[in-house]
């Protein structure tokens, strides 16, 4: 535990209380010393003001069209490594609880919004904000049996016997550097823990970025154990509690909390896939969920560039009145 607080101070200058989303975002982007390899080939761009209702973050190509992070960003980097391309959401040591829109044609990223509010997660001493970049796994585009990571929410679990959360898989990379909201990096799945969120299954991946000075030291979840003691338990602990403040009871966890390696986390998205595949290509209900894309043209819902830009269009690009910043609070549960 002490280990994680030492990191949180020696990351201080990026958790600032009261720096709005915005500043944390750039703050976060000019800590990096390098360009990451996979960055060149996708740009973001933003619309509405962050910390707001209407802020959406849309991504382009290499060539300036516009994609769905969602649909059209490759999952795997090539077919035969085990590399990963994986979309930031939240960048390390932050609260705003941004995600890719999944209800919303080219799944933007957005700030999530309950109750009418903007949600930022809580602190509970040591851990400020999210303890990793947090984002998710993309698709790939080329082969139809590689499609994004989905968790079928009418689908139980053989592992964990609940349902799907209707969400793409969570990925926790735990690599040194701070990344930027909507960075698109290559990483090394390392292990899997298996979340139970109020009776549905909401799988945790552990990689971390390729390009970090570190990276060669890992190939699977064990050495995460050797050389970053106590931040799977502070990983594990995070999860337990982090909706606690909200009046929420502790999660709980398949396996007895234990996280798997390597071979069982590349299964579990493997196994996805699967749902993922009958997803895009209308072969099940998808409820709300917007399969809107721009590359895979054997899907039904593939649409035309024109057709993405007069989407984006659409979005609201003026100052929303109706935001909130976060509020530093610390919360002391004792455990």
């Amino acid at each position: 535990m002490s280990a994680l607080l030492l990191l949180v101070l020696r990351a201080g200058r990026g958790w600032r209380a009261g720096v709005p989303a915005a500043a944390c975002l750039q703050l976060a982007t000019s800590a990096g010393t390098q360009p990451r390899r996979a960055m060149a080939q996708y740009h973001t761009e933003e619309r509405g003001e962050p910390c707001s209702h209407n802020y959406r973050l849309f991504f382009k190509n290499v060539t300036g069209h516009y994609i769905s992070p969602f649909h059209d960003i490759p999952l795997k980097v090539n077919s035969k490594e085990n590399l990963f391309n994986m979309i930031v959401e939240i960048p390390r040591w932050t609260n705003a609880k941004m995600e890719i829109a999944t209800e919303e044609p080219l799944n933007p990223i957005k700030h999530y919004v309950k109750d009418g509010k903007l949600r930022y997660v809580a602190n509970i001493f040591p851990y400020k904000g999210y303890i990793w970049n947090y984002g998710t796994l993309p698709q790939e585009v080329v082969t139809l049996p590689d499609y994004l990571t989905w968790e079928d929410p009418c689908q139980k679990d053989k592992s964990t016997n609940c349902c799907g959360d209707n969400d793409p898989i969570d990925v926790c990379e735990i690599g040194s550097k701070i990344l930027s909201c909507g960075e698109v990096i290559q990483v090394k799945i390392l292990g899997i823990l298996a979340l139970i969120d109020e009776g549905e299954t909401d799988w945790k991946l552990i990689a971390i970025n390729v390009n970090d000075p570190e990276a060669s030291k890992f190939h699977d979840i064990d050495d995460v154990k050797k050389f970053k003691p106590g931040y799977l338990e502070a990983t594990l602990n995070w999860f337990r509690l982090y909706k606690v403040p909200d009046g929420k009871p502790e999660n709980q966890f398949a396996f007895n909390g234990e996280f798997r390696n390597k071979a069982f986390a590349l299964e579990v998205v493997k196994s996805t896939h699967q749902c993922w595949k009958a997803l895009l290509m209308k072969k099940c209900n998808g409820g709300t969920i917007n399969c809107t894309n721009v590359q895979v043209s054997e899907s039904p819902f593939c649409c035309t560039q024109e057709e993405a830009r007069s989407l984006v269009e659409s979005v609201s690009s003026s100052p929303n009145k109706e935001s909130n910043k976060e509020e530093q609070v610390w919360h002391f549960l004792g455990k």
